[in-house]
Order: structure tokens, then sequence, then C-alpha cells
């Protein structure tokens, strides 16, 4: 008797079918916002300007999830142009997504008057938990998962519960894979803990926090892509196709097997030649800012905007007011002090 899947549906109201993966995805930002909104109170950053930020950052990350994956499978939407905007049909790459946001963050915070690497940093822990609990939609969708295992590998190498190792079974292939989705959902949970314990640190700088949660997801997702037999391909050259095989192949020690990918679509997966190069790029980043001073702010360092009338709502509601008593001061933006005061180097 093959185990049951669950049902993607989580409820219906009449005709709308409610699912299980808009629900996690729902539950995935809300919980980075939360985590996001206690950081930046530390700075007295209003938590409205957070709020805003994710109203216009997920549909940014979606339509960045969205072109990415289209731009690698263009062969299948060529012909059938108006399938792009079927979104609701599957097809998003996370890598699109971050690309979005970025563009939005890029913009919006400009707009707001704060530096766009101080508040990346409060940032950084949130899209960790974002995509941590966002890996279950895949759960209950049967997607992105890996190659395919034995059923003993789950439940006695693995030890998982019995509705995950059933979940992992894929009837239109009659076995188990492997459940890349809990791998990286770990992955990011040990990262989030990793970000906070360095957002603590003295000698970090504007930007190293959230150039560190690119490394670090960087690192998993190249070992993880690896697993899967859905991902994004390209035929490269066959040179850089094996220095990826072979900073892959310590998984092969821990008695894990790369998915198959179909020689006829492509010998290198985009994810992970993308990953590799964000390390590179990170890195780099760091090593560069802190040489040429361009790093000189402290995360601790307090964070203030050069429009607070744009950045606080209650200055802006001030704005259309009649002036003030001379004899009152103005209204100014409440930073309160900071756990850490900055020590000098």
């Amino acid at each position: 008797m093959f185990p049951l899947a669950l049902d993607p549906i989580a409820f219906s109201i009449g005709a709308l079918k409610v699912h299980w993966y808009g629900l996690i995805l729902g539950l995935g930002a809300l919980t980075g916002l939360f985590l996001v909104i206690r950081e930046g109170r530390r700075f007295g950053i209003p938590q409205e300007f957070f709020m805003d930020m994710l109203l216009l950052g997920v549909p940014s990350a979606i339509i960045g999830a969205r072109i990415y994956y289209v731009a690698f499978t263009w062969d299948e939407y060529k012909n059938n142009f108006v399938d792009v905007f079927k979104i609701w049909n599957g097809g998003i790459a996370i890598y699109g997504a971050l690309i979005g946001a970025i563009i939005c963050a890029i913009i919006y915070f400009r707009y707001k008057g704060y530096p766009f690497w101080r508040i990346a940093d409060i940032c950084a822990p949130g899209l960790l938990a974002g995509q941590m609990i966002g890996r279950w939609g895949n759960f209950v969708n049967q997607e992105a998962y890996g190659g395919p295992v034995h059923e003993t590998f789950l439940r006695n190498s693995l030890h998982l519960p019995d509705f995950i190792v059933n979940q992992m079974y894929i009837e239109k292939d009659l076995a188990y894979h492997h459940p890349t989705f809990l791998y990286e959902s770990l992955w990011s949970l040990v990262g989030i803990v990793l970000l906070m314990v360095l957002r603590r640190q003295r000698f970090m700088r504007a930007g190293e926090l959230f150039l560190s949660y690119f490394i670090w997801y960087s690192i998993g997702r190249f070992f993880i892509e690896g697993l899967r037999t859905d991902s994004l391909a390209f035929k490269g050259s066959d040179a850089l196709a094996s220095l990826i095989n072979g900073l892959w192949s310590p998984m092969t020690g821990l008695g894990f097997e790369q998915g198959y990918l179909d020689p006829n679509y492509g010998n290198i997966r985009t994810s992970q030649l993308l990953a590799l190069l964000i390390i590179i790029a990170a890195i780099l980043l760091i090593v560069i800012r802190r040489t040429t001073g361009a790093a000189k702010a402290h995360y601790s360092d307090p964070i203030v905007s050069t429009k607070p009338q744009a950045a606080d709502p209650v200055l802006m509601e001030q704005e259309g007011k009649p002036e003030q008593n001379a004899s009152t001061p103005p209204s100014v933006p409440n930073h309160p002090p900071l756990e850490e005061e900055k020590k000098e180097q």
C-alpha cells in the first residue's frame, strides 16, 4: 500500500481554493517581518517603514522570480507568450526573487533616506527566516525534491517522522526522494542563529551581515542543488562542469549522490554556478569595502535617515499641519540608545 500525499488545498471558500503553499509563504513573510521590526526597533526605525517595505518587496520578488525562471526556460514560453503570466501554474526561482527584492529595496531605501547596506543588514536574518519556512510549501506540493533514495535511508539514517517520509514518496516515480526542502530549511535555521550572533560582534561593519547571508545561503544552495532532479540548467563547457562536480564531490563521502540531470537539457546547474559567483562576489565586496573605507560604519552604529519626513510617518502627517509655536521644539524621530556603543578599534 502506497503512502498518501498531503492535500495541497488547505480549505475552500466557495469556488476559491486556498493552497497550503500560499499560506506557508505568507507565514514565512510575516515571521521575517517580525524579526526585522524587532531589530529595527533597536535603531529607532518605525515599524511602518518595514511593513511598507514588505508590501512593495513581495510583488517585486514574485516578478523577479518569474522573469528569472522564464529567462532560463524560454523555449517553453516563446511560442505561448501568454503562459508567461500564468504564474499559478508554477515556475519561480528564489535567486530571481532576491534580485527583484533588492532592486525594490534600493529604490525604496533611497526614497526614505536610509543607507542601503545598514537596512539590508537588519533584514538579513528575516530573509533567511522567510526562506526557512517557505521551503515547507515545496514539501506540501511535492516539488523541488532530490534524487531517489531508499525508504530506510529516510527512516533509519535521517530518522524522519512518518509524515515527511510519506510525502517524499513521489507516485509518478514510484520511489522515495531526498527531502531537499528539509535540508535547506535546516541550513537556513542554522544561518539565522549565526547571523544573530555575528550582528552582536563589534567587528561587523555596514553591509557585512547582508553579504554574510549571501555567502551562507549560497554555500548551502550549492550542495543541496546538486541533489535535485528539477534544476534549471544550461549547456556549458565540460571544464566548468567538471570543476563544479569536483567541488560538490565531498557530498559523496557523506553518502549522497547527485540528482539526475538530463545531458540533453544541460550539464551545468544554473543555481550552482550562480551560488559560486555570489560567494566570490560577496567575499570580494567585504574586502574591497574594508580596504577602501566604504564600510566605515559599524553594525551597532545609529541609523539616521537623511529624509526624516519621508522615513517617519508621524513627521509626514505633521507636514500638512500649521507651523509649531516658535517656543516649541520641532518633532524629531526618537532614536533610543543602542544596546552596544561603538568603540574605536
